[in-house]
């Protein structure tokens, strides 16, 4: 099931690939979704199995919490480069994490993250910013 990026517009589908192992987390973001019919959000619940829907899924977003069962966000995002063409990830990746030192968003950044997100999420912050990421 390839998903590809071919519509342009506010009313085009979005695809988010929301990579979290908490289930209160991922019910969250899930609710913000509801609020905006043409985003679709995938959800993997740590990395093998986002590395795993990156193999059908092109999606416009991803969402990585840094904190995973399997792997952290920065080893999650350097498979994601490595097995991307170019070494760039497919879609702009947005670290998520409760660490909010200026080192850890430093160091995010350094890896490839294009934004950081800190938690718990404020909602309207992040429809915002969901917003701009997916130019909706």
């Amino acid at each position: 099931m390839n998903i590809p990026n071919t519509q342009d517009g506010p009313t085009a589908e979005r695809h988010v690939l929301y990579v979290e192992d908490q289930p209160l987390n991922v019910m969250l973001m899930e609710e913000l979704f509801r609020s905006e019919p043409q985003w679709r959000l995938h959800v993997a619940s740590d990395g093998a199995s986002a590395l795993e829907a990156l193999r059908t899924l092109r999606p416009d977003l991803m969402l990585i919490d840094m904190h995973l069962p399997d792997t952290d966000g920065h080893r999650l995002l350097q498979a994601i480069m490595a097995r991307s063409e170019g070494g760039r990830p497919c879609a702009p990746c947005i670290a998520l994490s409760a660490d909010a030192m200026p080192e850890q968003i430093a160091e995010a950044r350094q890896t490839g993250f294009d934004d950081y997100w800190t938690k718990p999420i404020d909602v309207a912050v992040v429809l915002t910013q969901l917003h701009r990421w997916l130019k909706a």
